[in-house]
């Protein structure tokens, strides 16, 4: 749960598109991470560890993607930021943003190597050479569990009342900064401080 709840670019993005989209893409945003994260605790439980300790190019694969997906998410947000704020009744693309919301949630915990990081180093000292198949599965579900409903209950509660009207309306601010802490976060990843 501290994990889930530690802020970074996984919030952020749940909460632009809570604040852009309303309660369904925010919670759409919240289950494809909780998907996007449940295949990290499932692969992590298999042993991706021994495949990084092996090749050195998966973690050099999944630090470039990750940096790729939070300069492309902050691209994102910086141009929502300069539409100026949003008006009552505009849905900034609604159409398909419970779609967009789900694959954005399910990328950015996909392409996070910290997320990894934190998976190898909770579920090793749990793993034995002869485990079942039906408890990495476990350690997979229960991690895709405690995450996705973390950032569902997130994205209920904020949509609760006039929550998303009174966010809407400086919405263009806070994407801005999500802009920018995006590309903060590929910085650090890039410099190797995350």
């Amino acid at each position: 749960m501290l994990g889930a709840m530690s802020p970074g670019p996984s919030l952020a993005v749940v909460l632009r598109n809570t604040m852009s989209g309303g309660r369904r893409q925010g919670v759409a945003t919240g289950v494809g991470h909780g998907i996007g994260f449940g295949v990290y605790a499932f692969l992590a439980a298999l042993g991706i560890a021994t495949a990084l300790s092996l090749h050195e190019g998966t973690e050099l694969v999944l630090k470039w993607g990750g940096t790729l997906i939070l300069i492309w998410l902050g691209m994102t947000f910086l141009r929502h930021a300069s539409k100026g704020p949003q008006k009552d009744g505009q849905d900034d693309g609604q159409g398909n943003s419970d779609m967009a919301g789900f694959i954005q949630g399910f990328l950015v915990a996909l392409f996070n190597p910290k997320i990894l990081a934190w998976m190898l180093a909770l579920y090793a000292p749990f793993i034995e050479a002869d485990v079942s198949m039906e408890t990495l599965m476990g350690m997979g579900l229960l991690g895709m569990a405690i995450d996705g409903t973390w950032y569902v209950t997130v994205a209920t509660v904020l949509t609760r009342g006039d929550g998303v009207q009174k966010l809407r309306s400086k919405s263009h601010f806070i994407d801005g900064a999500m802009g920018v802490l995006m590309f903060v976060f590929a910085g650090l990843l890039l410099s190797g401080s995350i």
